[in-house]
């Protein structure tokens, strides 16, 4: 299969659910999260996602709201309808929960730690170990990477401004990222320590 990781604009794209059990919920509460149009297929829904504002409608109108969406999940216990709405859907982003490899379209596990989000797909071979490596990968990643994280990009703005060489704009950023006084400050949680410390730093460097 020829699977490759990417991230999707969702916001304002429509999204049919079709199913409202739990995964169908979880899906439905991911892309209601980045603004996408929400629209679950079925008798019921629960509250809390048409609170959030998905629309609930009858699996009757399936044809209606295959060809509105521009991705389709197929989240019912029901191999043959999901089958089915898969075929309806032609050619359109599909992702089928009851067996993945059967869609165009995977939704990994993901999680954020700051503003850093992690995915992890074990090509469906176990959910169980999905679990078990984000809490792994969530006892790795420390609060001073996520701040090290935001001085990066703190200190690339200054750098565009002031360095049209990109390797140099490189060499400049490993330096921040190894510099033991930075270490010192993130350690501490002191940011805005960390960043009047690389302005002043960067603030040598000719402007463009």
């Amino acid at each position: 299969m020829g699977w490759t990781p990417l991230f999707l604009e969702m916001h304002q794209k429509n999204v049919l659910i079709v199913g409202a059990g739990e995964v169908g919920e979880r899906r439905a509460r991911r892309f209601l999260e980045v603004g996408a149009n929400v629209v679950v297929l079925g008798s019921h829904a629960p509250p809390e996602i048409l609170e959030l504002g998905a629309s609930l409608e009858p699996l009757k109108d399936a044809a209606k709201w295959v060809e509105w969406a521009d991705l389709v999940v197929t989240a019912t216990p029901d191999t043959d309808l999901n089958q089915k709405l898969a075929d309806l859907a032609g050619s359109k982003l599909v992702n089928r929960a009851d067996e993945p490899e059967k869609g165009n379209f995977i939704v990994p596990s993901s999680f954020f730690i700051g503003d850093v989000q992690i995915c992890i797909y074990t090509s469906g071979k176990s959910p169980l170990m999905a679990k078990e490596l984000r809490k792994k990968i969530q006892k790795v990643i420390k609060t001073e990477d996520v701040l090290q994280l935001e001085l990066q990009d703190f200190a690339r703005n200054i750098l565009k401004e002031r360095v049209e060489d990109q390797k140099t704009r490189k060499k400049h950023l490993y330096q921040i990222l190894n510099d033991e006084k930075v270490k010192t400050f993130l350690e501490d949680r002191d940011i805005n320590g960390a960043k009047v410390y690389v302005e002043g730093s960067l603030s040598r460097l000719k402007e463009n």
